[in-house]
């Protein structure tokens, strides 16, 4: 029987949800290896809402679960449902960043008042990274998960900017978001490295296709769109977190 995998997203879409491409890879992977999966996401209002066409705001409001389900294809539950001893790992997939020189990005950061350095999705829905940086509150939830998990020694996979939510739940941790400098240009945001050193995590560098394996607390990390990388090199690195997880499960 293959590992049983909880998978839990934030919405849908690179910037007020999920990355729809790293939530994608994920669950290539784990099919991969034979997993089972099930998707779960928080029953809460998303922070805002961006029109990924123009970049700029939208009006209206949506709930995180009920957007991730076009992710899930449908098949999804609640996050308050998820039974940690029905699992063997979790896995949170992240959100594109928005330090990367992209005009849309710097719309959307401009309107809702975002810092460098913060990131969507995951750093606005799952936790206020995206406004609070390293003073940032995760969301209970999430928070009551993460813990679950830890305490019974099952993996935590996470990727991009995902990796703060285990600097946050549990210092002195070790995570990777990439590279502490911007070597070659490809990792434009490497400041979240010492954010994250700086609650007192040690934060561990690794290039694009690298996962970084915390044994202690069986977390796994990879930095994903935290590096301006080909795509099959980011889907790379996602597989290799996903197996380490899957070998830790």
């Amino acid at each position: 029987m293959g590992k049983r995998v909880a998978l839990i997203l934030a919405g849908c879409g690179v910037f007020d949800g999920s990355e729809v491409h790293e939530a994608s890879a994920v669950l290539v992977h784990l099919s991969r290896a034979g997993a089972e999966v099930k998707i779960f996401a928080p029953n809460i209002e998303q922070r805002d809402v961006v029109d990924h066409l123009k970049g700029s705001p939208s009006n209206e409001k949506r709930n995180v679960l009920v957007e991730s389900a076009r992710l899930a294809r449908g098949d999804i539950q609640d996050l308050a449902e998820l039974k940690v001893g029905e699992f063997d790992a979790v896995i949170f997939p992240g959100c594109f960043h928005i330090r990367q020189n992209y005009p849309i990005l710097q719309k959307v950061m401009k309107f809702f008042h975002l810092a460098p350095q913060r990131g969507f999705g995951v750093a606005k829905n799952l936790c206020s990274w995206a406004v609070d940086g390293k003073a940032c509150t995760v969301n209970g939830l999430v928070k009551s998960t993460l813990e679950a998990f830890h305490s019974a020694k099952k993996p935590i996979g996470l990727c991009c900017i995902s990796p703060v939510l285990a600097a946050k739940v549990f210092p002195g941790c070790e995570v990777t978001v990439g590279q502490n400098k911007n070597v070659d240009g490809r990792f434009p945001d490497f400041e979240t490295a010492s954010a994250i050193e700086e609650l007192g995590c040690k934060h561990v560098c690794k290039d694009v296709s690298e996962a970084h394996v915390d044994s202690a607390n069986k977390i796994v990390t990879t930095c994903a769109f935290m590096c301006k990388a080909p795509l099959h090199e980011i889907f790379d690195g996602i597989g290799a977190m996903v197996g380490e997880v899957v070998k830790l499960a």
